[in-house]
């Protein structure tokens, strides 16, 4: 396998297997609290999860998140996930599909369009990339080897940073995403992987015509910690131990980045674990909430276990409208029933 195959297989593992989550650092939506609606005046069965997305219509709120590729396992796991966002009419992104750009042998890993032919799916690179001798070319193929509705450029400065033989020339990359954005014929959507995007990032990001941001904050899965597994030296292991924790909690990041861009389609993902944790980055003003290792978890296990877990996050998102009375996501958002706790 390539160093970059080698990677993916290596990222895969360490998810799986290894103690790699935040722990001081939380997502931030355990400071806040639903208000409880004793008589709601709703039939349950009546509340619709429905949302528009890139003009796309969801039957819940959900993405699953951007994870993998490259790799046998990962070709089983996209493919799994692709029938869950198939048969539940979610959103799906793939990892990073640099490794099929230097390896066309594993594109068939990525190519899920037959699996979830209505799914709104996005395609993935590192926005570094456009740094090291990728362009429009480049980017072009890995939507169409998707049949993609919008490109995911990840933004992951402090992954790079801690990664062994990592793209660290960030240099220059704003006006090189606004170029793209220009020249490719689907939406950017800016995300980092667990760090977090500022107020002031994501402007200067939509300034240029990124069309969706993904704050993708910490309190989940640390990259940092990822790498650092990975090190092949004390240093690079140091570095990722330090900066473990490192990153905005994506409760601020969706509040921060709502209050300055009221109409940007936005995605929260970051330590997002259950439908309580979406309703309440719904709440705050994201319009779909993005998981990853709940569901690599249950990909990993079977398809079974991913209609499981599906099926619990629509439950549960279920009872907070209910519980809040609330007939749907946009009467939850308006509704002021999510405060923040007092301290």
């Amino acid at each position: 396998m390539s160093e970059t195959q080698n990677r993916k297989a290596d990222h895969l593992r360490i998810c799986l297997d290894e103690d790699v989550q935040c722990r001081e650092t939380t997502n931030g939506l355990e400071n806040y609290r639903f208000t409880h609606c004793c008589l709601p005046e709703l039939d349950r069965a009546e509340i619709d999860l429905t949302t528009p997305f890139l003009h796309k219509k969801l039957s819940a709120p959900i993405l699953i998140s951007s994870m993998t590729g490259g790799t046998d396992l990962a070709k089983t796991i996209n493919y799994r996930l692709a029938a869950i966002a198939q048969h539940y009419q979610l959103a799906m992104g793939v990892g990073s599909q640099r490794v099929a750009v230097e390896n066309p042998q594993v594109e068939d890993t990525f190519a899920i369009r037959a699996i979830a032919p209505d799914a709104l799916l996005f395609a993935n690179l590192g926005a570094v990339q456009l740094n090291y001798r990728y362009g429009i070319e480049e980017c072009l193929r890995v939507v169409d080897l998707l049949e993609a509705d919008a490109l995911i450029l990840h933004l992951n400065p402090l992954q790079e940073a801690v990664q062994t033989r990592g793209d660290i020339n960030f240099r220059g990359l704003l006006d090189k995403i606004g170029v793209l954005c220009e020249k490719l014929p689907v939406p950017v959507i800016a995300k980092e992987v667990g760090n977090g995007i500022s107020a002031l990032m994501a402007q200067k990001l939509t300034e240029v015509g990124v069309k969706a941001i993904d704050v993708a904050g910490a309190g989940g899965t640390s990259w940092a910690k990822v790498e650092s597994e990975r090190a092949e030296d004390a240093k690079q292991r140091r570095l990722g131990k330090v900066f473990a924790d490192w990153g905005i909690p994506t409760a601020e990041c969706i509040t921060a980045v709502r209050a300055l861009s009221p109409e940007i389609p936005l995605i929260a993902s970051g330590g997002l674990r259950n439908g309580l944790d979406i309703a309440k980055a719904i709440a705050l003003g994201a319009d779909l909430a993005g998981l990853a290792l709940p569901f690599l978890q249950a990909a990993n296990d079977s398809e079974d276990a991913l209609h499981t877990l599906v099926e619990i996050l629509i439950a549960e998102i279920t009872t907070v409208l209910f519980c809040t009375g609330n007939a749907n996501l946009m009467e939850l958002r308006r509704s002021g029933a999510l405060q923040k706790k007092v301290i």
